[in-house]
């Protein structure tokens, strides 16, 4: 059974793209098929995936609005996922999607046959910004995984999120949960960090990931090089983190880890 899960948080610089490649790759080398799809026009989870965004023959424009199949689209990456490539060919695709019918369901009608079934997980690297494409990615999700950083202005950004969320529930998809909270850039020295993290886990509990990602050079550098942490330096604390956060995630959806 697929599980589509929907990376997002508006407020950019909390490691949404760095998520999105990182968990893709530790799935699947923990045995998963994967699917990255890069909904964000800045192609960032493209080119951090080793793909050159600006030398495309197509991309998830293609996909999305013009009907092409998938398989014309996807490429295979390093990480043993597949992606379907974004670039700022999504600036266009938001103004399609505005003139068209259902243009809130287009990513999930073009889902289908092509996606569920095929893979045990597709992840969406949405936009820092809550638009139409982060919508669309939010009507066909199973999950919000929701990255942050523990820091005051973070809790402002999660509540919008939150509603946004509980919006989309009422206008099409009710089945939509939040996966789980994963805390970013996590620095333990730091006393507003640990109060932001009791937060969280006093007001969300279980929904809180145990898995936390800590400030890592290695991880920052990842994307330079056009690979996942997990290939770069698997033994730095950034791609240990994602691997652990695969297991929970694989685990949580009954999975051997």
């Amino acid at each position: 059974m697929t599980r589509i899960l929907a990376v997002a948080n508006q407020k950019g610089g909390v490691g949404k793209t760095t998520t999105a490649v990182n968990l893709a790759a530790s799935l699947a080398l923990s045995g998963s098929r994967v699917l990255l799809v890069d909904l964000d026009p800045q192609g960032n989870a493209t080119m951090g995936s080793g793909i050159d965004k600006n030398d495309l023959d197509a991309s998830i424009y293609d996909w999305l609005i013009e009907g092409r199949p998938l398989k014309s689209v996807v490429r295979r990456c390093q990480g043993g996922y597949e992606l379907v490539p974004g670039n700022t060919d999504l600036t266009a695709a938001e103004l399609d999607l505005l003139r068209q019918e259902r243009r809130e369901f287009r990513m999930r009608d073009r889902m289908g046959e092509e996606v569920r079934g095929q893979y045990d997980y597709v992840i969406i690297d949405c936009p820092p910004s809550l638009n139409i494409l982060t919508l669309n990615a939010l009507i066909a999700a199973d999950g919000v995984l929701i990255p942050m950083q523990c820091e005051y202005y973070a809790l402002e950004g999660l509540t919008a999120l939150l509603e946004t969320i509980e919006g989309v529930r009422g206008r099409g998809n009710p089945e939509l949960a939040v996966e789980g909270l994963l805390r970013t850039m996590y620095d333990p020295r730091n006393s507003l960090t640990r109060d932001v993290s009791r937060q969280l886990i006093q007001f969300f509990g279980d929904k809180v990931f145990r898995t936390v990602v800590p400030r890592n050079v290695r991880l920052a550098e990842a994307p330079s090089h056009g690979l996942p942490a997990i290939l770069y330096d698997r033994h730095s604390r950034g791609a240990v983190a994602y691997m652990a956060l695969a297991g929970e995630i694989r685990r949580k959806h009954g999975e051997a880890a």
